[in-house]
C-alpha cells in the first residue's frame, strides 16, 4: 500500500457509495484512505478527496442542495483553492455543482427513469488530476446509477466549457463516436464529466469505484483513480 498518499472519502447522511470508494482505494488501488464525516472541519493530512455517490440528505429539495451546506464543505473549498485534487462521483458531482465548485447542474434523466447499467465514455481531456494517466480519445466502460444524471448548462456556458477544455468526458459508443443513443440521460453535448478551470476538481457521473476489479465486470475505473497518484496538486 502506498503509505505516503492518503485519499479522504466524505460521507454525508444518505451516501451509499462511500464504502465502495474506500474499498476500491485501499484494496484495488493500494492507497491509504480515510472516511471523512460531513461535520469534519479539518482536512489536513489528505492528498485528495472523493465525494461519493448516493442520496445525500435523501435528495431533499434537489440532489446535493442540502449537502452543499454541510460543515465539511467550507473546508473542502479551501482544499480546492490549495490546488488539491477533488473528485465528485454521481451524487458527489451534483454536490460540487450545487456548491458552485463546478458549473452547471444535473437534472432529471430524459428517460424519466433511474439508469443502472454499464456505459462507455470517451476521455476528451487528459490533463486533469483524475485523467492524467489516460489518453485523449480513450474509451472507458463504467457503470452508471442515477436518476438525475443529465448535465445541463446554457449554450454560452457549454461553449465556454468546450473552448476552455473543461469537458472531461462524453458518453459514446464503443468506438468512441458520440451519438444520441449513447446518451440516454440527455446530457447536453453528451457530457459525462467536467472539470474546473484549474483542472483539480472533476465531476463524473459514472462510477469508477465500481469498476476496479475483474469480478465487478472490468477495471477501467482504476485508470481514473490511479491518475491522481501522478501528482498531489495541479
Amino acid at each position: 500500500m502506498t503509505s505516503d498518499f492518503t485519499i479522504g472519502v466524505i460521507s454525508f447522511p444518505g451516501s451509499n457509495g462511500d464504502q465502495d470508494a474506500l474499498h476500491a482505494i485501499t484494496s484495488d488501488l493500494g492507497v491509504a484512505a480515510r472516511s471523512i464525516d460531513y461535520r469534519a472541519t479539518d482536512l489536513s493530512g489528505l492528498d485528495a478527496i472523493i465525494l461519493p455517490g448516493g442520496f445525500s440528505y435523501g435528495d431533499a429539495l434537489r440532489c446535493g442542495a442540502i449537502a452543499r451546506f454541510a460543515p465539511v464543505m467550507s473546508e473542502l473549498r479551501t482544499f480546492v483553492e490549495q490546488g488539491k485534487p477533488v473528485l465528485g462521483i454521481c451524487n458527489g458531482f451534483q454536490v460540487l455543482c450545487e456548491a458552485h465548485l463546478l458549473p452547471g447542474a444535473l437534472i432529471r434523466n430524459k428517460s424519466l427513469k433511474f439508469h443502472c447499467f454499464r456505459t462507455n465514455i470517451r476521455i476528451d481531456n487528459a490533463t486533469t488530476a483524475w485523467t492524467s494517466g489516460l489518453t485523449e480519445g480513450e474509451v472507458l466502460e463504467l457503470p452508471v446509477a442515477h436518476g438525475e444524471g443529465a448535465f445541463y448548462a446554457d449554450p454560452s456556458r457549454i461553449e465556454h466549457l468546450r473552448v476552455n477544455g473543461q469537458i472531461v468526458a462524453r458518453y459514446c459508443e464503443s468506438d468512441g463516436s458520440v451519438t444520441d443513443l449513447a446518451n440516454p440521460n440527455g446530457s447536453v453535448a453528451g457530457i459525462a464529466a467536467i472539470c474546473n478551470e484549474a483542472r483539480n476538481v472533476v465531476g463524473l457521473m459514472p462510477h469508477p469505484e465500481r469498476a476496479t476489479d475483474p469480478l465487478l465486470g472490468g477495471i477501467d475505473g482504476l485508470k481514473i483513480l490511479k491518475s491522481v497518484l501522478n501528482r498531489v496538486a495541479v
